[in-house]
């Protein structure tokens, strides 16, 4: 290592995050004799409610070198093949935003450019019609991506649920045999050098322990880079008002779906996520439309008698204003918190991770490198804001004064462009390497009723006769692949006995 190379870091925190970042650090720092330290109070619960996630978690998990057979039983997982949206456009309203390929690509055009053109000539297509994941999942069966076969199983893709409390602690006995060391103490406050930076974390009960790179998990209060380094909030409440959430899990009803459901209510949303071992519900609210005691009526009305009391959580939208204060970077609640809409959270944690190798550090800490990190999260940031809150700016719902509120809002005016750009021609333009592509928004702008006044004018290229007759073999090929699927269940089963055997 060089004189200036970063030779030990601590993170503050454990939970999901925490042991995420000790499992990755410790996986791309091997070798290097770099030390790492989690330093966590068995005093302090983890909020343990981000348990649905997206396709993205195949790659960390494969990163980590994490044995997917031994991962799914220990985490109590089950599989994920996008969210269905119940009431939300208007009351009895349901759709999908599915994970994989739509369609196919017609004369070098996306196929929800046709999906416009066929609507326009008078039929009536849907997305569960040309999207496996979504034909799957109204079925209850599962398949896995195949990119050997030719067809809809080469473009699936899928993402996981798991029980965040249990996925910690999979992940910290990983991390503990790559060689991350455990401190089961509690951080009283972190000492800082004249120059601002941190120089040692004052553990309660007597003793330090001092890094050159400290990771910030300790959720929502921040207690290095907001309590120690003043980093800032940008509060998103005039967007997103939902600022509660209460979570109780529940038995099954049934077998588990194969997907995520998030369901309108009054005054904001419930999630429902099926797990291996319970059902997780929550109902994501704003306080400024309903009272606590009201919304916890609300969503035990929905979700019967829960296994435990309800668990209130109380939260701000929005983002530190800097992710990385001088030697320390927050991850998950710790650098900001959008609700759980679109199961982004654990997808923060890893894309902060990611960018932190990208711009890892030497004890010199240059700014410009701070700097560029901190522009890239926060720009990632404010796109998944907009994302998830098109889901509420399109609404067609007034029943309640909650979503007439919603209905009109003032936008931030990257959206109110995108907004604008589709409805006048079916476009999205998302940058690339963005997380939700021009599908995925097309997904919810379909959804949610936003209809464009014109087609993409290259797909007048196609002969559309042509392109009308193969659309009932594009929709033949889905149901032939969910008939010959076995049901979420019995996959689940087929694992678990693997691991087992």
């Amino acid at each position: 290592m060089s004189d200036r190379s970063i030779r030990s870091i601590a993170i503050v925190g454990g939970g999901t995050a925490g042991w995420m970042a000790a499992c990755l650090l410790s996986q791309a720092l091997r070798g290097t004799g770099c030390a790492i330290t989690l330093v966590e109070s068995p005093d302090i619960g983890t909020v343990g409610v981000g348990e649905a996630t997206i396709p993205p978690i195949f790659d960390f998990l494969k990163l980590i070198e994490v044995d997917l057979d031994a991962f799914i039983p220990a985490a109590q997982a089950t599989f994920k093949l996008g969210i269905k949206f119940d009431d939300w456009r208007a009351i009895g309203d349901s759709y999908w935003h599915p994970f994989g390929t739509f369609g196919v690509s017609i004369d070098r055009r996306p196929f929800h450019h046709v999906f416009h053109k066929a609507r326009a000539q008078g039929l009536d297509p849907t997305v569960p019609q040309f999207s496996l994941a979504a034909a799957l999942g109204d079925a209850g069966r599962l398949a896995h991506p195949d990119p050997r076969v030719p067809g809809p199983l080469a473009g699936l893709r899928q993402a996981l649920h798991f029980d965040a409390v249990l996925v910690a602690r999979f992940l910290r006995d990983h991390a503990e045999r790559r060689g991350v060391r455990r401190l089961e103490r509690e951080v009283a406050e972190a000492r800082l050098r004249d120059d601002g930076f941190i120089e040692a974390l004052t553990l309660k009960g007597g003793g330090e322990l001092a890094a050159d790179l400290y990771i910030d998990c300790s959720g929502f209060r921040g207690l290095l880079i907001e309590q120690a380094l003043g980093a800032g909030y940008e509060d998103w409440t005039r967007w997103l008002p939902c600022d509660r959430a209460l979570a109780a899990p529940t038995a099954h009803a049934g077998p588990p779906p194969p997907y995520t459901q998030a369901v309108a209510q009054d005054a904001g949303w419930r999630w429902r996520i099926p797990l291996q071992h319970r059902v997780g519900n929550g109902y994501v609210y704003s306080s400024a439309f309903i009272d606590d005691g009201a919304a916890q009526d609300e969503l035990l009305t929905a979700i019967g008698q829960p296994l435990a009391e309800p668990r209130k959580l109380s939260f701000t939208a929005g983002r530190r204003k800097t992710m990385w204060s001088r030697n320390c970077v927050a991850l998950g609640l710790a650098s900001g918190f959008l609700e759980p809409l679109e199961s982004t959270s654990i997808h923060l944690v890893c894309s902060g991770l990611y960018k932190l190798l990208d711009h890892f550090p030497d004890r010199d800490f240059a700014p410009v490198n701070i700097a560029a990190y901190n522009r890239a999260l926060a720009d990632e940031y404010e796109t998944y804001r907009d994302f998830i809150l098109l889901h509420y700016c399109a609404t067609a719902r007034d029943d309640t004064a909650f979503w007439r509120e919603r209905a009109a809002t003032p936008l931030p005016d990257r959206l109110a462009e995108r907004l604008e750009l589709y409805r006048a021609c079916g476009r999205v333009d998302a940058k690339p390497g963005e997380l939700f592509t021009d599908l995925s928004w097309f997904y919810i702008f379909e959804g949610m009723g936003v209809t464009p006044r014109a087609y993409d004018p290259l797909v007048e290229t196609s002969n559309f006769e042509q392109v009308r007759a193969i659309l009932p073999d594009l929709t033949a090929r889905i149901d032939t692949v969910v008939a010959q699927s076995p049901t979420h269940d019995a996959a689940l089963a087929a694992i678990v006995r693997r691991s087992a055997a």
